[in-house]
């Protein structure tokens, strides 16, 4: 009796349990439909959908700062797996991590919390990956995106993408927060070196070979070990600010909507995007990360976005002023507006607890939360990242900052370089520089200096202040000082002239330079920008930074024969020197192989770079771009003097 009345609840228990989760014979077998790799990833969503529970399907809709996670002690920080089940981490633009072991372990002993969890839902790892695997030290970091537009070369820009999956991949990283397909409008943006271009039709050129190399042709992702989940941003309209200001207010039409900042994200989505970050921007006065209309109506309603749509560094918070004023608002609204995932990135508890009264409370809708998490988990499933949770760095790693990765970059720098002029008239040309003269010199803090070569989001979020091997520290710059494996301007002109050619490097000229070096065949003079990111890079004059002027008065003003380089994010103001200048050509923000900008100037190989962006004469005519009826540039959208 005792043997029937133990089969009969061993029976009432299977058939509860079939009814919860499945039908009875596949409970009785063990089957679950989401852990089966052949079951359709819808399927396998919704099965596991009905699985969680509110704590376990918010924590996928919350992305918290690694840094709270204190590895290597994992007993501290391992909450955030294990009790809040936390879904997603990123590492933020500070780090720059010691080996690519060190980072794989750090995110396999991470994804083992996450799997340790009764549902086992792997962790989603990300980073900004903007121009390579920019945030680590020894990557191959290649020209920001403006410099990628001059080259107007989409199989060179698949390739770029292909390498910087790789390399992200090869350091337990599965999501990278590119591309940046912004239309930049106005280059008092500090954004705009993040964009490929002020033409919208550049920009989906560039956006659709940069997925094709990051996720590959496939929607989601189409090889889950050398490829990475991408992440098109910001959505949308934050190139075209009022005056250029970063977060600022875009005020636009509805032509100039559809038709300049909207199609880039029209053709990721086509593209199969994994996910789209929010701007921080607002369009016509809403705040984007609270923008219903946009967000659900359009993004995903119209264009049937199927992935995941996630704000911002401290994205929500900024949907009031002061940020943070009403906190609990802005998580109704964001959330309410079509925000899935949170980077929240340090108060997760408390995100937690009101995203929970919110719900409960009946002010966000299950449903809502249930389409957030949908998304969240269509990607972690097309990125396989069930099946195969873990890194395995150790078959990457003799790929990450190859020779034959640098070899792409280098080819990048000398495609995106832009000839403005060459010679003073049509019968002095100086461009291609010969190789075997007596002197030349070199001129221009920016020759030496690998940080400010490669710009912002480079190591750090400024980015870094570094002289090739040897570190140096600008204090008025307040930049960190670091390193990482590159070749400099400089080094790249020494490596290439004839090697009896004396190449003298004055790093700040004064006004005894030209008669000290009068006997110099030529000087190669590199100014441009100081490095920077977002909201510090933001110039309502577009000069140069200091010493550039002078540098440039006491060389080419001086008298000296001089090939004038530009390492810029944007066009600067230059119409005042253009006249004593022989040649100018831009270089952008090249990145660390500045071997490619000496490879053009000395004939090597020709100019190609074409502008991506009008050259205004002045910042007065700005916002200026080709097709305005008053356009009266410097040099206009894609010049460029090839040979």
């Amino acid at each position: 009796m005792a043997g029937v009345r133990s089969f009969f609840l061993f029976a009432a228990i299977a058939l509860l349990f079939a009814g919860r989760y499945g039908d009875a014979t596949a409970a009785a077998r063990g089957y679950i439909k989401y852990k089966d790799p052949k079951a359709a990833v819808e399927e396998r969503v919704e099965d596991l959908l009905t699985r969680m529970t509110l704590p376990e399907k918010l924590g996928q809709m919350c992305q918290v700062d690694r840094f709270n996670f204190s590895y290597p002690n994992p007993s501290i920080g391992q909450e955030i797996f294990t009790k809040y089940m936390i879904g997603s981490v990123l590492s933020n633009p500070y780090d720059t991590g010691a080996s690519i072991a060190k980072r794989v372990e750090l995110a396999n002993t991470m994804q083992k919390l996450s799997l340790s969890t009764r549902l086992g839902i792997p962790l989603l790892y990300a980073i900004d990956a903007v121009h390579g695997h920019n945030t680590f030290i020894n990557a191959t970091i290649f020209p920001h995106n403006i410099g990628l537009g001059a080259t107007r070369d989409p199989e060179l820009v698949k390739k770029i993408g292909a390498i910087t999956a790789l390399e992200v991949r090869a350091t337990g990283i599965a999501q990278a927060f590119a591309p940046c397909v912004a239309v930049c409008r106005d280059p008092r943006w500090g954004r705009c070196y993040e964009s490929y271009s002020e033409d919208p039709k550049l920009v989906n050129l560039m956006t659709e070979s940069i997925m094709d190399g990051l996720q590959g042709n496939a929607p989601y992702v189409a090889d889950f070990k050398t490829k990475l989940a991408g992440c098109a941003k910001h959505f949308v309209g934050d190139g075209g600010t009022i005056d250029g200001i970063n977060e600022n207010n875009t005020v636009v039409d509805n032509a100039t909507l559809f038709n300049v900042h909207m199609p880039p994200f029209e053709l990721a989505v086509k593209k199969g995007i994994a996910s789209i970050m929010a701007s921080y921007s607002s369009l016509n006065g809403v705040k984007m990360h609270a923008n219903r209309a946009m967000l659900t109506d359009y993004l995903k309603d119209t264009l049937k976005f199927q992935g995941f749509v996630i704000s911002d560094w401290l994205g929500i918070d900024k949907i009031t002023t002061p940020p943070r004023a009403n906190y609990t608002y802005s998580i109704e609204a964001s959330i309410n507006a079509g925000i899935d995932m949170v980077m929240v990135p340090w108060e997760y508890k408390e995100f937690l607890e009101k995203l929970t009264d919110l719900v409960n409370g009946g002010y966000i809708p299950m449903s809502r939360i249930d389409d957030a998490v949908r998304r969240v988990l269509r990607v972690k499933f097309s990125l396989g990242l069930f099946e195969n949770p873990f890194a395995e760095g150790s078959s990457l790693a003799t790929e990450f900052g190859s020779e034959e990765h640098r070899e792409v970059a280098r080819e990048a720098v000398r495609k995106s370089m832009v000839l403005l002029k060459n010679g003073k008239t049509d019968n002095d040309k100086i461009v291609p520089l010969p190789k075997k003269v007596k002197k030349i010199v070199v001129a221009g803090a920016h020759a030496n200096n690998m940080g400010w070569q490669c710009g912002g989001f480079t190591l750090t979020w400024q980015g870094f202040n570094g002289t090739g091997e040897n570190i140096s520290r600008n204090k008025a710059m307040n930049l960190p000082t670091g390193k990482t494996r590159g070749t400099t301007i400089l080094e790249g002109i020494m490596k290439t002239v004839d090697a009896t050619t004396e190449v003298v490097y004055v790093e700040e000229p004064n006004q005894n330079t030209a008669k000290l070096h009068a006997d110099a065949a030529y000087t190669i003079v590199v100014v441009g920008e100081a490095p920077y990111a977002e909201s510090q890079g933001d110039s309502t004059t577009l000069n140069m930074a200091a010493p550039g002027p002078d540098t440039i008065s006491h060389t080419c003003a001086s008298g000296m024969k001089c090939v004038v380089v530009l390492v810029t994010g944007r066009p600067l103001m230059i119409e005042a020197y253009i006249d004593f200048i022989d040649a100018v050509a831009v270089a952008w923000l090249p990145g660390t192989e500045g071997q490619g900008v000496a490879d053009v100037l000395f004939g090597d190989h020709p100019f190609t770079g074409t502008l991506p962006r009008t050259w205004m004469k002045s910042v007065v005519q700005l916002p200026m771009n080709v097709g305005d009826s008053a356009y009266d540039p410097l040099f206009p959208f894609g010049f460029g003097i090839t040979n």
